[in-house]
């Protein structure tokens, strides 16, 4: 009967991922079967971390970070919790023998949410790594499904991929980020006074991270390789747009894709794959 409440912990993580993100519920249901439960039980994790820290206003969030951070390590350890995310998650970290360092990386940059409001370099390159590379860095180890070699040789497109995302993600939620939860990600940068040569350069660091990404998706596992392409071309999409915006304008309002030019980017990048154009 475990196989019951094996399946059950692993739908939560999936409506979780549905609920929370429908670009990324998209581009899972695009991987191989074998990998899509795995990537939901990674992202259904990662959400709920995410959410203690930005969204839980009016609770004790370091607290109950600081309760799922140790319920999470017991799961891994014991294999099991009546917690089903983070049930889902330790079967995912256990099956895929995933480093618990990345684990240590994510928690330490969700804990730098309840503390910090402004980054340097090297807090903001800590920061990234921590919550985005890492996350990039698991589901890498679920792409490869044991080859430790390809693995390592991926790792580097991987977090930029990862990177690329989550500065992305920064760009668009300016107005949330500065505004609200008082955050300042991006490292000497005033938001009072953004200027265009402020967000061109970091516009800059940006592309380099899509770039180097790209090389490592055509390497990807057939598996793999579609739906993380259509992701990729998702947020470079995103990017897109974001860089053809004025500074003010990320500070009034949130960059969205429409649902049509979703699907066209699905559209469009099943004929590139089916073509082998990637």
């Amino acid at each position: 009967m475990i196989g019951i409440f094996h399946d059950v912990s692993q739908q939560c993580s999936r409506i979780t991922t549905e609920r929370y993100s429908t670009s990324f519920n998209s581009a899972i249901r695009l991987l191989h079967r074998d990998l899509r439960m795995p990537v939901y039980n990674l992202y259904g994790f990662v959400r709920f971390a995410d959410e203690i820290v930005d969204t839980f206003h009016g609770y004790d969030k370091a607290t109950l970070l600081e309760e799922f951070k140790k319920e999470t390590w017991l799961a891994i350890e014991r294999k099991i919790s009546i917690n089903p995310i983070l049930h889902s998650f330790q079967l995912v970290v256990n099956q895929y023998n995933i480093e618990h360092e990345l684990i240590e990386a994510f928690f330490a940059s969700m804990e730098s949410d309840l503390n910090k409001q402004a980054y340097d370099v090297n807090g903001y390159k800590q920061y990234i790594y921590g919550s985005a590379e890492v996350v990039g860095l698991m589901c890498l180890y679920v792409f490869c499904e044991g080859d430790k070699a390809l693995y390592n040789s991926l790792k580097a497109s991987a977090q930029a991929l990862g990177a690329a995302f989550q500065k992305v993600n920064f760009l668009r939620d300016v107005k949330a980020d500065y505004q609200q939860l008082k955050r300042t990600y991006f490292p000497g940068v005033d938001f009072n006074h953004f200027t265009p040569a402020m967000k061109e350069q970091i516009e800059s660091d940006i592309a380099n991270d899509f770039q180097n990404a790209y090389q490592g998706i055509l390497r990807l596992p057939v598996k793999a390789r579609f739906g993380v392409y259509v992701a990729y071309k998702y947020y470079l999409s995103l990017f897109k747009k974001i860089r053809r915006s004025q500074p003010q304008v990320l500070l009034q309002d949130r960059i969205r894709i429409p649902n049509y030019s979703k699907a066209f980017i699905v559209m469009r990048a099943g004929l590139r794959s089916q073509l082998n154009i990637l």
